[in-house]
């Protein structure tokens, strides 16, 4: 069975983006490897406010052999024919975790996350907390959320920028 992970940055005070959507206080740290993170998975769900973040900075565009899957009750597949767009994630995530490939990033956003945690469908989650205090924005899990105990797999410290990895099992809450 493919997992279902959510990777993603978060601000010390727990936010995954500004108010209004900015990403611009991710320190990028050098001893991360983007390239071997994202060659682990093969479909990247996206919530619709991500995307259209993503496409405002031209990230719209799924590298090779990357699906992006962006959940959207307002946005029209014909017009992003790039990638597939769904109505409700929980019937598309849950076929999907049945079928061979590589593992799936739940890359965004918070609100999809809690959705999708709700119903048992996030398998690991994987926050590099970033050195900065945000004071607002979006959370990592948008209220109300269920408690979920969690058990930690592995974490690490990137010195050069304070940048923590954390990386989590979901144990209950499903």
């Amino acid at each position: 069975m493919r997992l279902v992970r959510y990777a993603v940055a978060m601000s010390l005070d727990g936010y995954i983006a500004g108010p209004n959507g900015e990403f611009s206080w991710i320190v990028i740290d050098p001893e991360i490897d983007f390239s071997a993170i994202t060659a682990e998975f093969d479909v990247f769900l996206i919530g619709r406010r991500t995307f259209e973040t993503m496409i405002h900075t031209n990230q719209d565009k799924p590298p090779s052999g990357i699906e992006y899957v962006v959940f959207s009750r307002t946005l029209s597949a014909k017009d992003y024919p790039l990638v597939c767009v769904e109505r409700e994630p929980e019937p598309v995530v849950r076929a999907m975790r049945d079928k061979p490939g590589k593992d799936t990033w739940l890359f965004g956003g918070g609100e999809l996350f809690r959705s999708l945690l709700h119903t048992g469908l996030v398998d690991r989650i994987e926050v590099s907390v970033i050195p900065v205090l945000l004071g607002q924005g979006i959370p990592l899990l948008a209220p109300p959320a269920d408690r979920t105990k969690l058990k930690l797999l592995r974490q690490r410290l990137y010195e050069k920028t304070g940048t923590v990895s954390l990386e989590y099992e979901i144990l209950c809450g499903r």
